[in-house]
């Protein structure tokens, strides 16, 4: 038997380690582990190391011993949750709140001048923060006459502590341009052992109207009445795709009794079900789909998870945190539009702190890793976003430069190097990895459209010129509604919006400097 502080223990071969994990499904629903040893049993050696027990049946011991069990749950639940934390995340489905829900809402409840929302599952808060600050520009003056509650809550203690707070790091504010950030928060000054980077901290005009509650999206499956004051609108995003189909249809069918009668509710893009239409009514809207609900509908029975149900495996496609597709060509129209992207004009600057991108200069680039931990060593683009989505940068960063070791010519890879070196604040070697990445791939949308907030925020306004009209050429090239590849389900014609937006505004700024 493995002691604590011993190499890890093969938890597959553990006797104790299936019982373990049904007993695990069974309590929180994450049905999306059935199949998934690998990611389950890494994340139990987090919770072994840190609560000092040797092997499965010493930890399910530890599950049930009283109250000192109940608050290992917590621990356990938050770690098996991936947190996702960055505002206004799915661009389109925002554009829907913004032009057409949230406006309707407002118009119905005019003479009440009440709006109640529920961000479910809502993580570290970005989700509901970020609808205060939408709903607080769209009624603007007006705001002050309104009563506005936002509630979020999530099964994690850890990440309600964290949405509490209202401070956030690059990653978390990462698609949100320079001066947005400057109108919605203020910087933080970096702290050693707190904020290595240095932060963000919410204006509290934003926080004023959410308030957070620890709950368990499992109790809305029970076949009973709902209880509480209705809701006007709820979201409820990357968070069914951890349950098996039943539970999600009786979860998905209480969140719609929570609704007022019309009342709305979004979902993950890849979490719609045709067993929705029986008590709730889709309206298709540009970019995403709502539901509106429909006259009650008899309760749907649940199944127990036990021991010996058969493995079953999860939804193709279904992964944490709506992980990004798969790269798509480039069309051959927009080459020239994007060739200045591998051939930057000359800037001594830029190019002494960020050097010459080339073949050779890419393949060798990588210098030797930091330490890390066995779980760390595995690498790979998912577990990197996995921890870079769950606030792990630092681990993340290790993680990225063992896969870069590994490929270093992976031009995903690539594009998150720059990211999470901007989140580090290397700005330098955020430019070059975002270089490197354009060097692999011209049309890489995303790659340009990030190139241009960074040049922005390097205050090249006339780099970031020509990065992003590379990103709105391209998308324009494409469908409105193409997801754009590691865009986090924005589609090209909101990336395009959003690149001429920055565009304009730089120019803006550029002629009254002038």
């Amino acid at each position: 038997m493995a002691r604590p502080g011993s190499p890890r223990p093969d938890l597959g071969a553990d006797p104790a380690y299936a019982p373990l994990k049904a007993r695990i499904i069974a309590r929180t629903g994450h049905h999306y582990y059935i199949d998934k040893d690998e990611l389950l049993i890494e994340r139990l050696h987090r919770r072994f190391r840190a609560a000092a027990v040797a092997d499965c049946a010493a930890y399910a011991g530890l599950l049930s011993d009283g109250a000192s069990g109940e608050a290992e749950w917590a621990r356990l639940e938050a770690e098996i949750t991936v947190g996702e934390t960055f505002f206004f995340r799915y661009a389109e489905q925002f554009q829907a709140l913004r032009e057409t829900i949230l406006p309707a809402l407002i118009a119905a409840r005019a003479s009440e001048r009440v709006l109640r929302i529920w961000s479910a599952g809502c993580s570290t808060g970005a989700e509901p923060y970020s609808l205060a600050i939408l709903v607080h520009e769209l009624l603007g003056d007006a705001l002050p006459d309104w009563r506005v509650a936002i509630l979020g809550t999530d099964i994690s203690t850890e990440a309600l502590a964290t949405a509490r707070a209202a401070e956030y790091g690059r990653w978390a504010l990462r698609t949100m341009p320079p001066e947005d950030r400057l109108r919605y928060f203020t910087r933080l000054p970096a702290a050693p052992g707190i904020r290595r980077e240095g932060g963000y901290a919410l204006r509290p005009e934003f926080r004023g109207p959410v308030r957070f509650e620890r709950g368990n999206l499992l109790t809305l499956a029970a076949p009973v009445p709902s209880q509480g004051e209705p809701f006007d609108l709820i979201l409820c995003r990357n968070v069914l795709i951890y349950f098996e189909a039943r539970t999600v249809a009786a979860v998905v069918r209480g969140l719609g009794r929570r609704l007022r009668p019309d009342g709305w509710l979004l979902l993950g893009h890849a979490e719609p079900s045709p067993a929705f239409a029986s008590f709730l009514d889709a309206v298709s809207l540009p970019g995403t789909v709502a539901y509106r609900p429909r006259p009650e509908a008899p309760p749907l029975a649940l199944a127990a998870v036990s021991a010996a149900d058969p493995p079953r495996p999860a939804p193709q496609g279904a992964e944490p945190c709506g992980q990004r597709s798969g790269r798509i060509p480039t069309p051959s129209a927009v080459d020239a539009a994007v060739d200045a992207a591998a051939d930057p004009a000359p800037n001594p600057a830029a190019d002494a702190a960020a050097g010459t991108i080339s073949a050779e200069t890419i393949s060798a680039e990588t210098g030797p890793p930091d330490a890390w931990s066995a779980e760390e060593e595995a690498g790979g683009l998912d577990r990197i976003r996995t921890l870079a989505d769950a606030g792990e940068t630092g681990a993340a960063w290790r993680a990225l430069r063992t896969a870069l070791d590994r490929d270093p010519t992976d031009t995903a890879l690539r594009f998150y190097e720059g990211l999470l070196a901007h989140t580090l604040g290397r700005d330098a070697e955020a430019e070059r990895a975002l270089r490197a990445a354009l060097y692999l791939d011209r049309g890489f949308v995303m790659a340009h459209y990030h190139l241009g907030l960074l040049l922005i925020a390097l205050q090249r306004p006339h780099e970031a010129v020509r990065a992003l009209d590379n990103a709105v050429a391209l998308s324009q090239a494409l469908g409105p509604d193409t997801a754009l590849p590691e865009g986090d389900g924005a589609s090209a014609g909101e990336i395009a919006a959003s690149a001429a937006a920055a565009r304009a505004a730089l120019c803006v700024t550029d002629s009254r400097r002038s």
